[in-house]
């Protein structure tokens, strides 16, 4: 009975204690600091004005980089609705005169309406994605679990293949494509994705594939399953952080690629919409620049919106993949 009293005082002390107010405790001001030992906000926590004006003078520069960063952005906003005499002679946000025009006109300035450009990037980036996604993982299950000869200087060769500019290769390829006759088609943009050419996302790959355990693979060995089985059931649908880096970075890389489709696509009704803005420029000074502001600005919500939703599994295939 007396240990059932002494208990109850003690619980009623510390309710007292816990109920008492904080300022009262620390001498009439929260306490300062900012996390205990567990890494979990101190309650009443009031940071110092030193923290506070370190806080400040980091967001003031964060963002004043980020305005310089996106200024070019903006302007290139403001322009579109701008008429052509006036883009180059204000260089500030505020539009004096509105010129609604520049988007219907940039629409239907070209022998093809835009959106037949934005159909023709949409095949190829399809198609290049998919060829990513299908050739580099299977490329890298091989590299991660499969044993085979000469495997570590093919894997060097393929990561010395990442210092190699296409500017190298584009001549040979060229002529391989033209006498196939695949000049003036998607062909020669989306089959070497067929062909796991990308070495970036095969290491990529490798290492997501490489942090997987291999007692899962050992465990559906025993189950009657080979590499086929073991890659479609097991390792795949555990790369899917992985495989959506890989379709993010492939979609905006191919969708913003211009060099490739220049070289490649001749007939103005191939054109992806790159080399299409690249036909709104005049050498001999009559470009239409409000039409071709317009359209950019188009071109750009496409990556806009696949970087918004997928950052997530951007970052999330990044941060799972790292050097091992």
């Amino acid at each position: 009975m007396t240990n059932q009293t002494s208990t109850s005082r003690e619980e009623l002390d510390a309710n007292k204690l816990t109920a008492l107010d904080e300022e009262a405790l620390f001498g009439g001001q929260p306490p300062l600091g900012g996390t205990d030992d567990k890494g979990k906000k101190v309650k009443g926590y009031r940071p110092s004005a030193r923290t506070r004006a370190r806080s400040i003078i980091k967001h003031t520069i964060l963002i004043l980089a980020a305005l310089v960063m996106i200024y070019p952005l903006l302007w290139m906003i403001a322009s579109s609705f701008r008429p052509n005499d006036l883009i180059f002679r204000e260089a500030g946000l505020v539009i004096s005169s509105v010129e609604w025009e520049n988007y219907p006109n940039g629409w239907s300035a070209l022998s093809e309406p835009f959106s037949k450009y934005l159909m023709n990037s949409a095949i190829v980036v399809l198609g290049c994605i998919l060829g990513n996604l299908v050739s580099c993982s299977m490329a890298a299950y091989a590299f991660a679990r499969l044993e085979f000869k000469f495997k570590k200087i093919m894997f060097v060769l393929m990561l010395m293949t990442i210092m190699l500019p296409i500017h190298v290769i584009i001549v040979p390829q060229y002529i391989m494509f033209s006498q196939i006759g695949w000049v003036n088609t998607f062909w020669p943009i989306i089959v070497p994705k067929l062909l796991a050419t990308d070495a970036f996302f095969i290491f990529l790959m490798i290492q997501f594939i490489r942090g997987i355990p291999k007692d899962m693979d050992e465990a559906a060995r025993i189950d009657g399953a080979g590499h086929p089985r073991i890659f479609l059931q097991v390792i795949l649908p555990l790369m899917v952080p992985a495989l959506a880096t890989t379709a993010i970075f492939t979609f905006i890389w191919t969708w913003s690629d211009f060099f490739t489709s220049l070289i490649y696509l001749t007939n103005p009704s191939n054109y992806t919409v790159q080399v299409a803005l690249n036909a709104f420029i005049d050498s001999t000074g009559e470009s239409n620049w409000g039409a071709l502001f317009a359209m950019s600005i188009i071109t750009l919500v496409p990556v806009f919106l696949a970087f918004l939703f997928g950052q997530k599994f951007l970052i999330k295939g990044i941060a799972t993949t790292g050097i091992k």
